[in-house]
């Protein structure tokens, strides 16, 4: 049983997958590399299971997920005592390393000394969403919610990953499904067009974005693609019937990859809310009425902090104004 696992062999598993190697999470811990890595063998020992792949960075297991997610609750659940008792000082690792410790500290009156501890969250984002309406969610807790935001910035198909895994206690993800023990509330759609500069329709669709060659022309033109994990594009093009098969240009930075387009050096798939934030140029829209809408989803421990959920219900009321 989980209660049965030695609580400091727990979160040394924790700050090892956090710190990615045994040297770091040691120089975390004030012990040796050789004490992190007894600690975890004698914890998988205990488990009579493998709990950690010995890469760099290190990783849990699928076992190992559940130890991270245990010990990650079982920090917070401490911060939050620790918080409601009046202690002061450095507590767990709730959403990294560093966990709930920062200490801020003032007078109050009489000239005592006032110690506060924050605490972390730790949320998986997508770069799109990252980059245009998640930092009205962040701009709302300021100092006096005593809250460290540990952003995560992943691909909206790959957030539960992160979740999954342990390493974050939230996420915006385009799945509805819950990943287990985590519980899911819709936050919109991010409405995607494909676009480019009237130059670039110049050079490259001649017929114009109306033609019945459109597929075939844009299948040979320049693409801007955002990562290797990137769908979007080449899915789009799927659905006119063409394969991609001209030159990719990879600029994984959401402002690079919307300053490539309006430089002319390709056609992409731009979401709304950042042309209508950020846009400079003038863009056509190559295949009008085709859009593409990527459902986003907020997922999260079941059992969590309840500042968590607050942030939660504060990206579903902004999402809810910014996005379709």
């Amino acid at each position: 049983m989980m209660t049965d696992l030695p609580l400091d062999h727990v979160r040394t598993l924790l700050v090892a997958v956090d710190a990615g190697t045994f040297e770091a999470a040691a120089r975390v811990l004030h012990v040796t590399p050789s004490a992190v890595s007894q600690r975890i063998k004698a914890l998988e020992q205990r488990t009579g299971r493998v709990l950690l792949v010995r890469s760099k960075p290190l990783r849990p297991t699928e076992s190992g997920v559940a130890v991270v997610r245990f010990a990650r609750q079982l920090a917070w659940l401490e911060d939050n005592a620790r918080a409601e008792l009046g202690l002061t000082g450095a507590a767990g690792t709730a959403g990294g390393i560093g966990g709930a410790d920062g200490v801020e500290t003032g007078s109050e009156g009489g000239g005592g000394e006032r110690r506060r501890t924050w605490q972390t969250l730790s949320i998986a984002v997508n770069s799109d969403s990252l980059s245009t309406w998640f930092p009205e969610v962040t701009a709302r807790f300021g100092a006096e919610s005593a809250v460290c935001f540990d952003l995560h910035r992943e691909d909206q198909d790959h957030t539960d990953e992160l979740l999954r895994s342990g390493l974050v206690m939230a996420a915006i993800s385009s799945s509805p499904k819950p990943v287990q023990g985590c519980a899911v509330r819709p936050l919109g759609h991010m409405r995607y067009r494909a676009v480019a500069t009237h130059g670039f329709v110049r050079r490259w669709l001649p017929d114009g974005v109306a033609a019945t060659e459109l597929a075939a022309a844009l299948s040979v033109a320049p693409i801007i693609i955002f990562n290797r994990k990137d769908d979007l594009q080449d899915s789009f093009l799927r659905g006119l019937g063409a394969p991609a098969s001209g030159p990719r240009h990879y600029l994984p930075a959401t402002d690079a990859f919307l300053y490539a387009v309006e430089s002319g050096l390709g056609w992409g798939l731009i979401p709304d809310v950042q042309r209508k934030q950020f846009g400079q140029v003038e863009l056509v829209e190559l295949a009008p009425g085709r859009t593409v809408d990527v459902p986003l989803y907020w997922q999260q421990w079941k059992l969590a902090p309840p500042m968590l959920t607050e942030v939660g219900a504060v990206a579903a009321e902004i999402a809810a104004r910014r996005l379709p």
